[in-house]
């Protein structure tokens, strides 16, 4: 008789990983801490389901292998138990691949710009098919595409450093780390071991596949090393690299990608981001002339520096995809204008020093969540509330024309919301509210 196989943790990924393997004729058990809402669905598919917590006798079964959710530690007793018994663990992303060997890869990982990059190069990929798609940490689960789809496509798939920890034999064809600054170190204990974690995405690559390396980024260059793939350096300040910029143009080698005036998005992180793509999507057979068509329609990633509207000349921004502090970094040189900033929410321990160079163009801030009283004592004259609503009803009322009303966080938000989404439209349902 075959060996079961578990899956802990009934996020997306989870319950994506459950339904595909049931469907391949594996016994699947599903544990999670909180309640299951699909038990009785997952159930009917033949799925054993524990929800509520994990039973104790789990741990006595024999299993073929383990799926864990990401964002659940190895640390996490649970799951620990597994590690010391060396049971296999993977994520649903390798396993999904394990099904489907003509899908093509690009990987797109990073501290920051992941989302837009994937996003976009989701939207370049389609020129070439119809059919190929976002997915991994945005959008579908990896084994949903790969159950409902042909597998014969190009998948624009953003990865985090904690899904690259659940990784055996993944192999993109063409891969990139964005940047580099310190994030999770409440999951990996330190910044070092997160660094780490991220250069697992070019470590199966093979010799005719490509890493795209950032020479701007200082830790990257440092923690990229002994890579076994073609690397292709890029570079938004120097123009003797494989991706440029240069009279006006992105440029791959000798080959103009697009015009960068073309870009509708704001900043220079956006123009990065936008190179990134083009390159990805050239490298994986996507004609210029598409590129240029793909980058000049391209309206960007919702949470994530986005346009919310503007009223009696203040402009609002709905940031809250910055969950950390370099996101909200780059979020702040992206305006001229004189920002009433929103920042605070659930504690990842990184610390927001860094952050105060950057307030020379913060009108005022507004502190709320968690993290209120440490924002505090770096910005004194900061205004402290508890929650995000008090702070846009207050920057609602002190900005003036001519202003940016800016959610950017610089904090996960798992104090006070599920997730970023849930509070990125509470921001934008306020702001449309008083739009009218």
């Amino acid at each position: 008789m075959d060996r079961p196989v578990l899956v802990i943790g009934a996020g997306i990924s989870g319950l994506g990983v459950s339904r595909f393997l049931q469907q391949k004729g594996k016994t699947v058990i599903l544990t999670d801490q909180k309640e299951i809402k699909e038990k009785e669905e997952l159930e009917a598919l033949g799925i054993q389901v524990y929800d509520g917590g994990h039973p104790d006798h789990l741990k006595r079964t024999n299993y073929e292998f383990i799926v864990k959710n990401p964002g659940i530690p190895y640390q996490v007793p649970f799951v620990d138990y597994f590690v010391q018994h060396q049971v296999p663990i993977y994520n649903e992303i390798e396993v999904a691949l394990w099904y489907a060997p003509k899908m093509k890869v690009a990987a797109i990982t990073g501290t920051n710009g992941k989302t837009t990059t994937t996003s976009l190069l989701a939207e370049l990929l389609k020129y070439k098919n119809l059919n190929s798609i976002a997915a991994g940490n945005i959008g579908k689960s990896l084994c949903e595409v790969v159950q409902n789809q042909e597998t014969d496509i190009d998948v624009a798939l953003e990865i985090a450093a904690f899904q690259l920890l659940g990784t055996r034999d993944f192999a993109p064809e063409v891969s990139v780390i964005m940047n580099l600054t310190p994030d999770h170190v409440d999951y990996f204990g330190t910044v070092d071991a997160y660094y780490r974690a991220k250069t697992l995405i070019y470590r199966n690559q093979k010799q005719h596949q490509y890493f795209l390396r950032n020479v701007d980024d200082e830790m990257v260059m440092q923690y990229c090393t002994d890579i076994p793939c073609q690397v292709i350096d890029f570079s938004l300040i120097r123009t003797d690299v494989d991706g440029y910029v240069k009279d006006g143009w992105v440029w791959y080698q000798s080959q103009a990608l697009f015009e960068v005036s073309s870009l509708r998005l704001v900043g220079k992180h956006n123009l990065q981001n936008a190179m990134v793509a083009s390159m990805m999507a050239y490298l994986m057979g996507v004609s210029i002339a598409d590129i240029q068509l793909g980058i000049a329609s391209f309206k960007g990633v919702e949470h994530r520096i986005e346009f919310v509207d503007e009223i009696d000349g203040v402009r609002y921004y709905n940031d809250s995809k910055g969950t950390n502090v370099d996101a909200t970094i780059v979020a702040l040189k992206a305006f001229e204008q004189p920002v009433h900033l929103l920042a605070g929410g659930y504690d990842k321990k990184t610390g927001f020093d860094d952050l105060v160079p950057y307030l020379s163009g913060v009108k005022q801030m507004y502190v709320f969540g968690a993290v209120k009283d440490q924002l505090k004592r770096l910005i004194p004259d900061a205004i402290v509330v508890d929650t995000m609503k008090e702070a846009l009803d207050l920057a609602h009322e002190k900005a003036k024309p001519n202003e940016v009303v800016l959610l950017s966080p610089a904090c996960a938000s798992w104090d006070q919301f599920p997730n970023y989404e849930v509070r990125g439209n509470q921001f934008k349902e306020q702001v449309r509210k008083w739009k009218g």
